[in-house]
């Protein structure tokens, strides 16, 4: 979208959460911040769409049906021009209000306008999101482009779909959601649909296999003509993807290669990684290796070298290749000390299942490569699954860079706004709230360890249970989850437990969690794709109390964790709580002494010198992530060099 010279931002002191400088409004706009121009932009094709709005609701069903081909076929012609934009945003939002009963606020008309304008969209948690994301894809598929929109995980992408199936079908658009078509069939049927809801995992594992197909329609007439016959690909092509909590999709979720792979039995494998861990649990944690927790990976000492020649000595085969053999035994290592149940994987029906470390749901499907996932399988005494092999692979970071036309919208982007128009090309714009927030934020607490925390965290939901409050408390992991709920239960207070052993749940406890005097703990589980409502006498009591005993790695899951309380202007509070192991020895050069951290944490009203070692890990953190992702994206596109080098399909 051009951008308009000659609109001027609307005067006030805050936009979209942050305090701007008198001289932005008084430079001409090409002198203005990149996301103070965007935000302008989008106040004006919000504001032009209310009038096209408000012009189309008189007209006869006739005229609005003329109206609207007319529409459909300028937008083809003419492509996602700003005049258009306004006029496609006015029309769908009049539609939306008569088949949803839904009227689309300025703020959603706004975030609407910065994803047709390719821009990442900040818009602070129970602000509209989903209807926004709605009304973007809509004009897009007006447009004529296969949209997809792209959902945290398949239950949202199936609960969107129902929700605004009315708006699609009003508009003459067909949608589907991608979750539950198995065979390829079905699901090349849901692809051909104007708007495809579908997690971005299905999305991304599609275009593998179809990579994997002959691409030039002359190799697949060869290829039937040889006998082997070649389905079309699934997909019609990577034209434009709108993204439901960006940041956990394009960050978060980048840090995970995507390797499609297929059963490649081989029990001689499985067998040497058998005797792998038993030669880890002869080595000593003193002197023969160093775990290092931070990268869950381990490295051998001299001593700890010697001592694995001596134990392999009287095996033969590869136990005779030093850097074989030192690999094997360093994925035993990390599998037996650096992965812990209920924390990076759950045993249930007798199989591993990994857990996302972010939002701390299951990640099904998903598999640890190179023996890890065999040799955490041996360690809890269970049947490993087959050994598989690589057929393809590729990184979110990767295939969304793929798309012609890529946005997104968030509670929590603009910490990492620098990385997201580095690597994607995308602006972030901080959409603004349609009501002021009446969030408090207490004041910061540090404890000595986990269990004092905890003690404390019952004292406290005591008090708010007292006055009538819900409380929602975050927790890291499922075993920290099951810990705190055993500290409630031993003092007989009432709670739900939502986790990963009972996400099937979800809804139901989420339902509930916005009640008066309701107790939720959560996991990372409760701050992406739920909407806890307050009953009247919750919100009488002082709203929904938000208790975060988590160790976040990043300042955007404070956030988002913080934003389920006091949404739509309702009251609500904020505390966040930490103890002295949070961030390691790399936290140590900010830490005094106990007793002198006491005396000045009672002298001084003040939570810096709580905060100020957790956001400086923190920091060190997102930097450590965001590397990782960079040097994962430069191993990719080495990837791809080297297949194109060898003539396979790139």
């Amino acid at each position: 979208m051009p951008e308009l010279a000659h609109v001027l931002p609307r005067p006030g002191p805050v936009w979209g959460g942050y305090p701007l400088r008198p001289a932005h409004d008084l430079a001409p706009p090409w002198r203005r911040p990149r996301w103070h121009r965007g935000l302008a932009l989008c106040r004006q094709v919000a504001r032009e769409a209310q009038a096209h709005t408000d012009a189309w609701m008189p007209l006869e069903l006739a005229a609005r049906r003329a109206a609207l081909q007319v529409l459909r076929v300028a937008l083809r012609r003419s492509g996602l021009q700003p005049d258009l934009v306004a006029r496609a945003l006015g029309v769908v939002c009049a539609i939306a209000a008569e088949s949803l009963g839904l009227v689309p606020r300025a703020t959603q008309r706004m975030a609407a306008a910065a994803l047709l304008d390719s821009r990442m969209a900040e818009m602070a948690t129970g602000e509209g999101k989903t209807l926004a994301i709605g009304i973007a894809a809509a004009v897009a598929a007006l447009a004529g482009m296969p949209v997809h929109v792209v959902t945290a995980n398949d239950y949202l992408a199936q609960r969107d779909v129902a929700q605004l199936a009315p708006l699609f079908d009003a508009l003459g658009l067909r949608a589907a959601a991608l979750a539950g078509a198995g065979s390829d069939a079905a699901r090349r049927a849901v692809y051909g649909h104007d708007i495809v809801y579908a997690s971005a995992k299905e999305l991304a594992f599609d275009f593998l296999r179809d990579r994997q197909a002959p691409a030039h329609e002359l190799e697949r007439i060869a290829a039937g003509m040889g006998g082997q016959g070649h389905a079309p690909p699934l997909m019609r092509g990577l034209c434009m993807a709108l993204l439901d909590e960006a940041d956990s999709i394009l960050l978060d979720e980048a840090e995970v290669p995507l390797i499609l792979s297929r059963n490649a039995p081989h029990a001689a494998r499985r067998a040497f990684l058998w005797q792998a861990l038993a030669l880890a649990r002869q080595l000593d944690a003193t002197r023969d290796y160093v775990l290092h927790a931070a990268d869950q990976v381990a490295t051998l000492t001299a001593t700890g070298e010697e001592r694995l020649a001596r134990l392999a000595g009287g095996l033969g085969g590869p136990w005779q290749r030093p850097r074989y053999r030192r690999e094997a035994v360093l994925t035993a290592l990390a599998g037996q000390h650096a992965y812990h149940r209920d924390e990076h994987y759950l045993v249930r029906d007798g199989a591993i299942e990994l857990l996302d470390q972010v939002t701390g749901r299951v990640a099904p499907g998903r598999v640890w490569s190179r023996g890890l996932h065999t040799v955490v399988a041996l360690k809890e005494g269970l049947c490993p699954p087959p050994e598989t092999e690589t057929v393809a692979q590729t990184t979110f970071q990767r295939f969304f860079q793929r798309y012609w036309r890529l946005c997104g919208i968030s509670g929590s982007l603009w910490e990492a706004r620098a990385e997201l128009r580095q690597v994607y090309g995308a602006d972030v714009v901080c959409i603004p709230l349609h009501r002021p927030s009446h969030a408090q934020e207490m004041p910061a607490r540090r404890f000595e360890d986990a269990p004092a925390m905890f003690r404390a965290a019952v004292a406290r939901v005591e008090a708010l249970c007292a006055s009538g409050r819900p409380v929602l408390l975050g927790t890291n992991s499922v075993a920290d989850s099951q810990q705190l709920s055993n500290c409630l239960r031993a003092y007989g207070i009432e709670h739900r437990v939502l986790n990963a052993l009972n996400d099937a749940d979800e809804a139901a406890i989420v339902a509930r969690a916005g009640h008066s005097g309701c107790v939720t703990v959560a996991t990372r589980m409760a701050g992406r794709g739920t909407d806890i409502e307050l009953d009247d006498a919750a919100r009488a009591a002082g709203g929904l109390h938000v208790l975060s005993c988590q160790d976040n790695p990043s300042r955007r899951l404070d956030r988002q964790l913080a934003g389920r309380a006091a949404r739509h202007g309702d009251p609500g509070s904020v505390e966040i709580w930490s103890f002295d192991g949070f961030g390691g020895p790399a936290t140590k050069p900010l830490l005094l002494t106990r007793s002198t951290w006491n005396w000045l944490s009672a002298c001084i009203a003040t939570a810096w010198l709580v905060r100020a070692p957790r956001r400086w890990a923190q920091s060190r953190e997102e930097r450590r992530r965001a590397l990782l992702r960079r040097s994962l994206l430069e191993q990719d596109l080495l990837w791809e060099r080297r297949l194109s080098f060898a003539g396979a399909p790139g």
